[in-house]
């Protein structure tokens, strides 16, 4: 059974769930509205587009407030607010459509957005840091940011990262293009020098993010819908994100891996440059490029004889002030997709994965949310020389239209949370939270137990009885048999999966 859900960030609130003996309690609160003068009712709402940890006592908020953001801390335990508002502008959007990303680390909020209602003006941002200045991107050049769309940010290790959308520059052919980025600045970027990008990043760079299916000719999934933090792959550091096929396209969708180190290899590389505006995008000449290494973090390698970024030579501040954007791709796990669904008109919008599932906690699971409010949850093969692809283990429908129908249907899926201490996957909807338990037994019959030895080539294949039926992989096929793997929470991942002639089908 699926249970309904209060939302954790809605329009005029934000609601806390908490598991109890009893089910599950909330509590609210709103932020209030300024009474303007707006086109619709709708638009005057106060829309939640932050709301993040600022520390284990603290939770940082910040809504449209009828386009003027505002932005508050409360506190953690009671939802009371603490202290008094921010202004939100450059760290919250000026109206729900608008795109951004938030995050705490070290003390500094960093985020991305536009700044201004046409939402001209995009910007990654840090403030609210005691110690650190105010930066931003360069206003209005299109080498920087151009049309982005922001998904996600994360920190690791010296570096904050952002992954987005944009229209590409450097691929003009076709008209607009979308690809996919990620970015990176320096956490201890101090800004350049009175002369050049003072007050501005010092340590922005982008680099492509490739996911596409290799051939004679490349399939590209270019648009990035969704993405995971730091997760461990093939005993790796890494992410993993849905991306989609242009607009314009036919649909199509694949999940793709990239490991950070393979990130920061593409940051390491050479740049990107247009000598004229008629010219093709080159790399530029390694000897073209100054010293300390643009981009590079002040006291750490190339830079480390600088204390500070207002120290770096105006000749390091000019170049990556021109050149923020890396020749080659990232490439992602394998350079290939770990999963691919092109026989679908809706794409998928969402991910989570658990890669500690099965009872020996050595595979990965995805849970892929789509535009028609549904879940798949997906065994992923990863590893290089892994005997099996990834495999389609359920197709759910998990859209309520009785309890998520407010104003028409939308059933695209916003968010996935995986909890994993509950054996739940939360789904969000623009109107309601769904709660879908991961154990789904008497779905299934019952089974024989198989024994694991190390890898699927050692499973023991028996028969059974359940004829349960997934969407796409067709368990009633001939020479098929149901197998069912000793699990510690049963359907998470490894209840039943359909083998044929003693391997997965592809």
């Amino acid at each position: 059974m699926m249970e309904l859900l209060s939302c954790a960030s809605v329009r005029e609130g934000v609601y806390k769930a908490q598991e109890s003996d009893y089910g599950l309690k909330k509590q609210c609160f709103l932020c209030v509205s300024l009474k303007v003068s707006c086109f619709s009712q709708d638009e005057c709402y106060n829309y939640i587009k932050v709301l993040v940890p600022r520390n284990d006592e603290t939770l940082f908020a910040c809504g449209t407030n009828a386009f003027n953001p505002t932005c508050r801390n409360y506190k953690m335990s009671t939802l009371e607010q603490d202290g008094e508002e921010v202004v939100g502008q450059a760290r919250c959007p000026f109206e729900s459509r608008q795109s951004n990303v938030g995050l705490f680390a070290g003390g500094d909020f960093y985020s991305a957005t536009m700044t201004d209602f046409l939402a001209s003006d995009a910007v990654i941002y840090r403030s609210l840091g005691e110690s650190s200045p105010v930066l931003r991107t360069v206003k209005y050049d299109s080498k920087w940011l151009r049309e982005p769309h922001f998904l996600h940010a994360i920190e690791y290790g010296n570096y904050v990262y952002f992954f987005f959308s944009e229209i590409a520059v450097e691929y003009t052919t076709l008209g607009k293009v979308v690809f996919s980025r990620v970015a990176r600045v320096c956490k201890n970027d101090n800004g350049g020098s009175p002369r050049v990008l003072e007050r501005y990043w010092t340590s922005f760079l982008k680099a492509r993010l490739n996911c596409s299916v290799p051939g004679d000719s490349f399939f590209y999934f270019d648009v990035l819908q969704s993405l995971t933090n730091v997760m461990q792959i093939n005993r790796r550091p890494a992410v993993l994100g849905v991306f989609t096929t242009q607009a314009n396209s036919i649909t199509g969708s694949a999940v793709c891996a990239f490991y950070m180190d393979d990130i920061e290899r593409a940051f390491s590389g050479k740049f990107k440059e247009q000598k004229t505006s008629e010219s093709a995008w080159t790399p530029v000449p390694d000897e073209q490029v100054p010293k300390p290494r643009p981009g590079s973090c002040a006291g750490d390698s190339s830079a480390a004889a600088y204390k500070s970024s207002t120290t770096f030579p105006d000749e390091t501040l000019t170049f990556i002030k021109s050149y923020p954007l890396m020749d080659e791709a990232v490439p992602s796990v394998n350079d290939r997709p770990c999963f691919t669904r092109t026989t679908s008109r809706f794409k998928l919008t969402q991910i989570a994965v658990d890669t500690a599932a099965g009872p020996f906690k050595n595979h990965t699971v995805l849970f892929l949310g789509s535009e028609n409010g549904r879940v798949l949850k997906v065994l992923a093969s990863t590893h290089p020389n892994s005997t099996y692809s990834s495999q389609l283990l359920e197709d759910i429908d998990v859209y309520n239209p009785t309890k998520c129908n407010v104003r028409g249907e939308d059933r695209r899926i916003l968010g996935l949370e995986l909890d994993k201490d509950h054996h739940a996957l939360f789904v969000a909807f623009s109107s309601c939270v769904v709660r879908v338990p991961l154990s789904r037994c008497a779905d299934y019959g019952t089974c024989k137990k198989s024994e694991i030895h190390g890898s699927f080539n050692d499973l023991k294949l028996s028969s059974a009885g359940s004829t349960h039926s997934h969407q796409s992989t067709g368990p009633g096929s001939n020479n098929s048999s149901l197998v069912c793997l000793s699990s510690a929470y049963c359907l998470q991942a490894f209840l039943c999966i359909i083998f044929r002639r003693g391997s997965l089908l592809g």
